[in-house]
């Protein structure tokens, strides 16, 4: 199929686009470029810079390109920063969603995989987390997208527009050519590899007085890997006709701040020193997932749950992409820029 991509040039995009051309799909990347990188997008894959706010581009997309389905990535993502600029993540994440929407309509394109968020639920009563979770977002990002959540039923029952979402957890890892390359970056692996690499003096904890074993925050990891292969098997129910549902994705183990960053020194051999700061607005104290209904009907389970996999894929890539997308490597793909590493050639 010809499948578009937004925010395909993104972390989680990349990897995904890796497995979509894995699969044999044709796929067409649209990206602003705010947060992802153009190094970022497999050379198969037709690449746009456009911004889903610009109805005229999204429009040209359409008309060029027979779309087949769409798996909506394209968002702000950061939990701290929406509280502080919430109408920036209502536009982004909602508003620009509806232009998406609007043109998937106008084009009779009935096919999509939106990219949800663990956000939606907030402080949960009952841990893992089910889909039947009250939705009580504690952030604007929750909230942003949970509202684009709410409006796709809308879409089905008016146009036909068949929709799968899924409510990721934690994400994290790297795969052989694509990792996280944030500026600044927000998550929580990616900045402790950054200190286990020296490029960050030390990682900052966000609370130590929580309800928790160890008064860290408590979160379920999962792979890049696995939720890329989500997507490859949300795609096929709505081939099957099915859709209109929401999936969590998540390993079902919770870890604590902590306890990933003793996992991360172990991996890396590195000290890792911690700098203790206030708690952040937003943060729910625990969010662990149940995952069952992905895997009854998805057939989706994680194959890489350890959280010493995750964090050693991780590190491998920023052992091979010490600079990430660096504006010296821009004009390389990913797979080239590693095979060069690990002959010595240097770009320099």
């Amino acid at each position: 199929m010809n499948i578009l991509v937004t925010g395909g040039a993104g972390y989680i995009g990349s990897v995904l686009n890796e497995e979509l051309v894995a699969q044999g799909h044709r796929v067409v990347v649209i990206d602003n470029l705010a947060r992802g990188h153009r190094a970022a997008v497999v050379p198969e894959a037709v690449f746009i810079q456009a911004d889903l706010g610009n109805r005229e581009a999204l429009e040209d997309v359409f008309k060029r390109h027979r779309v087949d389905a769409v798996m909506h990535l394209a968002a702000d993502t950061s939990v701290e920063y929406s509280m502080t600029a919430p109408g920036r993540f209502f536009q982004n994440n909602v508003a620009c969603g509806l232009n998406l929407l609007e043109c998937m309509v106008n084009y009779g394109v009935e096919k999509l995989v939106f990219s949800s968020s663990a956000a939606v639920y907030g402080e949960p009563a009952e841990l893992p987390v089910t889909e039947a979770a009250p939705l009580r977002p504690v952030n604007a990002y929750g909230e942003s997208k949970l509202m684009f959540e709410r409006v796709l039923p809308w879409y089905s029952e008016a146009h036909g527009l068949r929709s799968i979402s899924l409510r990721y957890f934690n994400v994290a890892g790297a795969s052989g050519c694509f990792g996280s390359d944030h500026n600044p970056e927000t998550n929580l692996i990616p900045i402790v590899i950054r200190v286990a690499a020296g490029q960050a003096e030390s990682i900052p904890v966000f609370g130590t007085d929580y309800d928790t074993g160890d008064g860290t925050c408590v979160r379920d990891y999962i792979h890049v890997l696995d939720i890329a292969r989500a997507h490859v098997l949300a795609l096929d129910r709505l081939e099957e006709n099915a859709g209109n549902s929401t999936y969590n994705l998540g390993s079902g183990v919770g870890c604590s701040v902590m306890e990933v960053i003793e996992a991360a020194r172990k991996v890396t051999g590195s000290a890792i020193p911690v700098k203790v700061c206030p708690r952040r607005s937003g943060d729910p104290a625990v969010l662990v997932a149940g995952s069952k209904l992905a895997e009854l009907e998805l057939g989706w389970k994680p194959r890489y749950p350890e959280l010493e996999s995750i964090i050693g894929s991780a590190w491998q890539w920023q052992q091979e992409h010490p600079e990430g997308y660096g504006d010296d490597y821009e004009t390389s793909t990913p797979a080239v820029r590693t095979q060069e590493r690990r002959q010595g050639v240097s770009r320099q």
